[in-house]
Protein backbone atom coordinates (compact mmCIF):
# COMPACT_ATOMS: atom_id res chain seq x y z
CA UNK A 1 0.00 0.00 0.00
CA UNK A 2 1.48 3.37 -1.04
CA UNK A 3 1.13 6.38 1.24
CA UNK A 4 0.82 10.11 0.74
CA UNK A 5 3.15 12.18 2.91
CA UNK A 6 1.86 15.74 3.48
CA UNK A 7 3.89 18.59 4.94
CA UNK A 8 2.32 21.67 6.53
CA UNK A 9 4.46 24.60 7.66
CA UNK A 10 2.58 27.03 9.91
CA UNK A 11 3.53 30.60 10.79
CA UNK A 12 1.68 30.24 14.14
CA UNK A 13 1.95 26.60 15.27
CA UNK A 14 0.20 27.30 18.58
CA UNK A 15 -2.68 26.51 18.63
CA UNK A 16 -3.08 25.71 14.92
CA UNK A 17 -0.91 22.58 14.71
CA UNK A 18 -3.14 20.73 17.15
CA UNK A 19 -6.31 21.95 15.43
CA UNK A 20 -4.95 20.90 12.04
CA UNK A 21 -4.13 17.40 13.30
CA UNK A 22 -7.60 17.01 14.78
CA UNK A 23 -9.25 17.89 11.46
CA UNK A 24 -6.88 15.74 9.38
CA UNK A 25 -7.62 12.74 11.58
CA UNK A 26 -11.30 13.17 10.73
CA UNK A 27 -10.53 12.72 7.00
CA UNK A 28 -8.61 9.46 7.44
CA UNK A 29 -5.04 10.66 8.08
CA UNK A 30 -3.58 8.10 10.43
CA UNK A 31 -0.17 9.24 11.65
CA UNK A 32 1.48 12.56 12.46
CA UNK A 33 4.84 14.08 13.36
CA UNK A 34 5.28 17.56 14.81
CA UNK A 35 8.32 19.79 14.90
CA UNK A 36 8.57 23.42 15.98
CA UNK A 37 6.45 24.84 13.16
CA UNK A 38 5.69 21.86 10.94
CA UNK A 39 3.15 19.06 10.84
CA UNK A 40 3.84 15.97 8.77
CA UNK A 41 0.86 13.74 8.11
CA UNK A 42 0.45 10.35 6.46
CA UNK A 43 -2.53 8.77 4.73
CA UNK A 44 -3.10 5.73 2.56
CA UNK A 45 -3.09 6.77 -1.09
CA UNK A 46 -6.64 5.51 -1.91
CA UNK A 47 -8.01 7.64 0.95
CA UNK A 48 -6.22 10.84 -0.02
CA UNK A 49 -8.44 13.63 -1.38
CA UNK A 50 -6.60 16.90 -2.03
CA UNK A 51 -9.85 18.86 -2.11
CA UNK A 52 -10.76 17.65 1.39
CA UNK A 53 -7.35 18.70 2.63
CA UNK A 54 -7.82 22.16 1.13
CA UNK A 55 -11.22 22.40 2.84
CA UNK A 56 -9.50 21.70 6.16
CA UNK A 57 -6.81 24.28 5.42
CA UNK A 58 -9.45 26.92 4.74
CA UNK A 59 -10.41 26.70 8.43
CA UNK A 60 -6.85 27.24 9.70
CA UNK A 61 -6.50 30.93 10.47
CA UNK A 62 -2.77 31.36 10.04
CA UNK A 63 -0.41 31.44 7.08
CA UNK A 64 0.82 28.03 6.02
CA UNK A 65 2.54 26.14 3.24
CA UNK A 66 1.30 22.75 2.04
CA UNK A 67 2.96 20.11 -0.11
CA UNK A 68 2.67 16.36 -0.55
CA UNK A 69 4.55 13.44 -2.09
CA UNK A 70 3.78 9.78 -2.67
CA UNK A 71 5.82 7.18 -0.80
CA UNK A 72 6.28 3.84 -2.49
CA UNK A 73 5.32 0.91 -0.30
CA UNK A 74 8.76 -0.68 -0.50
CA UNK A 75 10.40 2.53 0.76
CA UNK A 76 7.86 3.37 3.44
CA UNK A 77 9.47 1.83 6.52
CA UNK A 78 12.93 2.95 5.41
CA UNK A 79 11.79 6.57 5.21
CA UNK A 80 9.97 6.40 8.54
CA UNK A 81 12.87 4.73 10.32
CA UNK A 82 15.42 7.17 8.90
CA UNK A 83 13.87 9.99 10.97
CA UNK A 84 13.87 8.00 14.21
CA UNK A 85 16.74 8.68 16.62
CA UNK A 86 17.15 7.48 20.24
CA UNK A 87 15.35 9.50 22.91
CA UNK A 88 16.73 10.12 26.39
CA UNK A 89 14.53 10.76 29.44
CA UNK A 90 17.38 12.22 31.49
CA UNK A 91 19.34 9.22 32.80
CA UNK A 92 16.16 7.39 33.70
CA UNK A 93 15.36 5.87 30.33
CA UNK A 94 16.55 5.44 26.78
CA UNK A 95 14.05 4.74 24.00
CA UNK A 96 15.66 3.20 20.94
CA UNK A 97 14.76 1.19 17.87
CA UNK A 98 15.97 -2.37 17.26
CA UNK A 99 18.46 -1.04 14.70
CA UNK A 100 20.13 1.31 17.22
CA UNK A 101 23.12 0.17 19.23
CA UNK A 102 22.53 -0.56 22.91
CA UNK A 103 23.68 2.16 25.32
CA UNK A 104 24.52 1.65 28.99
CA UNK A 105 23.96 3.95 31.96
CA UNK A 106 20.16 4.16 32.02
CA UNK A 107 17.73 2.82 34.63
CA UNK A 108 15.36 1.57 31.94
CA UNK A 109 15.57 0.75 28.25
CA UNK A 110 12.55 0.61 25.94
CA UNK A 111 12.78 -0.69 22.39
CA UNK A 112 10.23 0.72 19.96
CA UNK A 113 9.72 -0.42 16.39
CA UNK A 114 8.97 2.99 14.77
CA UNK A 115 6.14 2.12 12.41
CA UNK A 116 4.17 5.37 12.22
CA UNK A 117 2.41 5.14 15.58
CA UNK A 118 2.32 8.21 17.80
CA UNK A 119 4.27 7.82 21.03
CA UNK A 120 7.91 7.14 20.25
CA UNK A 121 8.97 9.62 22.92
CA UNK A 122 9.99 12.35 20.50
CA UNK A 123 6.92 14.46 21.19
CA UNK A 124 6.97 16.81 24.16
CA UNK A 125 3.79 15.34 25.66
CA UNK A 126 5.13 11.78 25.69
CA UNK A 127 8.36 13.05 27.24
CA UNK A 128 6.41 14.93 29.94
CA UNK A 129 4.41 11.89 31.02
CA UNK A 130 7.38 9.53 30.94
CA UNK A 131 9.45 11.92 33.05
CA UNK A 132 6.61 12.11 35.59
CA UNK A 133 6.21 8.33 35.69
CA UNK A 134 9.59 7.88 37.39
CA UNK A 135 8.13 9.62 40.43
CA UNK A 136 5.02 7.40 40.60
CA UNK A 137 4.69 4.30 42.77
CA UNK A 138 3.42 1.64 40.36
CA UNK A 139 3.83 -1.34 42.68
CA UNK A 140 0.62 -3.45 42.79
CA UNK A 141 -1.20 -0.81 40.71
CA UNK A 142 -3.53 -1.41 37.76
CA UNK A 143 -2.84 0.96 34.86
CA UNK A 144 -4.80 2.20 31.85
CA UNK A 145 -2.84 3.63 28.90
CA UNK A 146 -5.55 5.43 26.92
CA UNK A 147 -4.64 6.43 23.35
CA UNK A 148 -1.58 4.24 23.69
CA UNK A 149 0.05 4.75 20.27
CA UNK A 150 3.15 2.56 20.37
CA UNK A 151 2.27 1.31 23.86
CA UNK A 152 5.32 3.05 25.29
CA UNK A 153 3.61 4.31 28.47
CA UNK A 154 2.14 0.90 29.30
CA UNK A 155 5.55 -0.68 28.65
CA UNK A 156 7.24 1.74 31.03
CA UNK A 157 4.51 1.15 33.64
CA UNK A 158 5.25 -2.59 33.54
CA UNK A 159 8.98 -1.96 33.83
CA UNK A 160 8.28 0.25 36.86
CA UNK A 161 6.38 -2.52 38.63
CA UNK A 162 2.64 -2.28 37.94
CA UNK A 163 0.64 -5.46 38.46
CA UNK A 164 -1.43 -5.15 35.26
CA UNK A 165 -2.00 -2.73 32.40
CA UNK A 166 -4.36 -2.22 29.48
CA UNK A 167 -3.29 -0.30 26.36
CA UNK A 168 -6.14 1.03 24.19
CA UNK A 169 -5.92 2.83 20.86
CA UNK A 170 -8.52 3.41 18.15
CA UNK A 171 -5.95 3.12 15.35
CA UNK A 172 -5.42 -0.37 13.89
CA UNK A 173 -1.80 0.38 13.01
CA UNK A 174 -1.10 1.51 16.58
CA UNK A 175 -2.81 -1.63 17.93
CA UNK A 176 -0.60 -3.91 15.86
CA UNK A 177 2.53 -1.85 16.54
CA UNK A 178 1.90 -2.07 20.29
CA UNK A 179 1.72 -5.86 20.10
CA UNK A 180 5.09 -5.90 18.29
CA UNK A 181 6.61 -3.57 20.88
CA UNK A 182 5.41 -5.70 23.79
CA UNK A 183 7.32 -8.63 22.33
CA UNK A 184 10.45 -6.50 21.83
CA UNK A 185 10.35 -5.52 25.51
CA UNK A 186 9.39 -8.97 26.84
CA UNK A 187 6.20 -7.60 28.43
CA UNK A 188 3.92 -10.11 30.14
CA UNK A 189 1.09 -8.26 31.88
CA UNK A 190 -0.21 -5.78 29.27
CA UNK A 191 -3.47 -6.39 27.41
CA UNK A 192 -3.91 -4.53 24.11
CA UNK A 193 -7.32 -3.50 22.78
CA UNK A 194 -8.36 -1.70 19.61
CA UNK A 195 -11.05 0.93 20.07
CA UNK A 196 -11.97 4.00 22.06
CA UNK A 197 -13.56 4.93 25.38
CA UNK A 198 -16.51 2.63 24.65
CA UNK A 199 -14.23 -0.22 25.76
CA UNK A 200 -14.13 1.11 29.33
CA UNK A 201 -16.97 -1.00 30.69
CA UNK A 202 -15.32 -2.07 33.97
CA UNK A 203 -16.04 0.42 36.76
CA UNK A 204 -13.51 1.50 39.40
CA UNK A 205 -10.80 -0.78 38.02
CA UNK A 206 -7.70 1.39 37.57
CA UNK A 207 -5.37 2.99 40.09
CA UNK A 208 -3.50 5.03 37.47
CA UNK A 209 -4.68 6.35 34.09
CA UNK A 210 -2.27 7.71 31.48
CA UNK A 211 -4.07 9.60 28.71
CA UNK A 212 -1.93 11.24 26.04
CA UNK A 213 -4.58 12.33 23.53
CA UNK A 214 -5.79 15.62 22.08
CA UNK A 215 -7.86 18.11 24.05
CA UNK A 216 -11.17 17.46 22.28
CA UNK A 217 -11.11 13.72 22.95
CA UNK A 218 -10.01 14.24 26.54
CA UNK A 219 -12.87 16.62 27.32
CA UNK A 220 -15.41 14.48 25.47
CA UNK A 221 -14.46 11.13 27.02
CA UNK A 222 -13.16 12.19 30.43
CA UNK A 223 -16.27 11.00 32.26
CA UNK A 224 -15.68 7.48 30.93
CA UNK A 225 -12.07 7.50 32.08
CA UNK A 226 -13.18 8.64 35.53
CA UNK A 227 -15.84 5.93 35.81
CA UNK A 228 -13.12 3.34 35.24
CA UNK A 229 -10.92 4.79 38.03
CA UNK A 230 -10.90 3.61 41.63
CA UNK A 231 -11.56 6.14 44.41
CA UNK A 232 -8.40 8.21 45.01
CA UNK A 233 -6.96 7.04 41.70
CA UNK A 234 -4.81 9.45 39.71
CA UNK A 235 -4.95 10.41 36.04
CA UNK A 236 -2.15 12.03 34.05
CA UNK A 237 -3.41 13.82 30.95
CA UNK A 238 -1.35 15.32 28.14
CA UNK A 239 -1.57 15.93 24.41
CA UNK A 240 -2.56 19.60 24.62
CA UNK A 241 -1.09 23.07 24.88
CA UNK A 242 -0.57 24.99 28.12
CA UNK A 243 -3.31 27.36 26.96
CA UNK A 244 -5.76 24.43 27.19
CA UNK A 245 -5.07 23.62 30.84
CA UNK A 246 -7.91 25.78 32.17
CA UNK A 247 -10.41 24.08 29.86
CA UNK A 248 -9.22 20.61 30.91
CA UNK A 249 -9.28 21.59 34.57
CA UNK A 250 -12.84 22.94 34.35
CA UNK A 251 -14.06 19.71 32.77
CA UNK A 252 -12.12 17.64 35.31
CA UNK A 253 -13.61 19.53 38.28
CA UNK A 254 -17.14 19.07 36.94
CA UNK A 255 -16.49 15.33 36.76
CA UNK A 256 -15.16 14.88 40.27
CA UNK A 257 -11.42 15.29 39.80
CA UNK A 258 -9.11 17.36 41.96
CA UNK A 259 -6.22 19.25 40.37
CA UNK A 260 -2.81 18.15 41.74
CA UNK A 261 -0.09 19.67 39.56
CA UNK A 262 1.15 20.23 36.04
CA UNK A 263 4.36 20.20 34.03
CA UNK A 264 5.12 22.16 30.86
CA UNK A 265 7.57 21.82 27.99
CA UNK A 266 7.86 24.06 24.94
CA UNK A 267 4.22 25.15 25.08
CA UNK A 268 2.81 21.68 25.82
CA UNK A 269 1.38 20.55 29.16
CA UNK A 270 0.82 17.50 31.34
CA UNK A 271 -1.69 17.74 34.20
CA UNK A 272 -2.25 15.38 37.12
CA UNK A 273 -5.68 15.00 38.74
CA UNK A 274 -6.97 12.81 41.57
CA UNK A 275 -10.42 11.22 41.79
CA UNK A 276 -12.29 12.45 44.85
Amino acid sequence: MNYIHCQFTLSEPIPWSEILITYLAEIEFESFEQTENRVEAYIQKPLFDENKVKEVLSTIQTELEFSFTEIEDENWNAQWESSFSPIYIDKNCIIRAPFHEKEDGFKQEIIINPQMSFGTGHHQTTYLIMSEMFGIDFENKSVLDMGSGTGILAILAEKLGCKEAVAIDIDEWAYKNTIDNLELNDCKIIRVEEGGAELLIELEKYDIVLANINRNILTNDMHKYIASMKPNATIYMSGFYTSDVDILTETANKNGLEYINQQELEGWAMVQFKKR
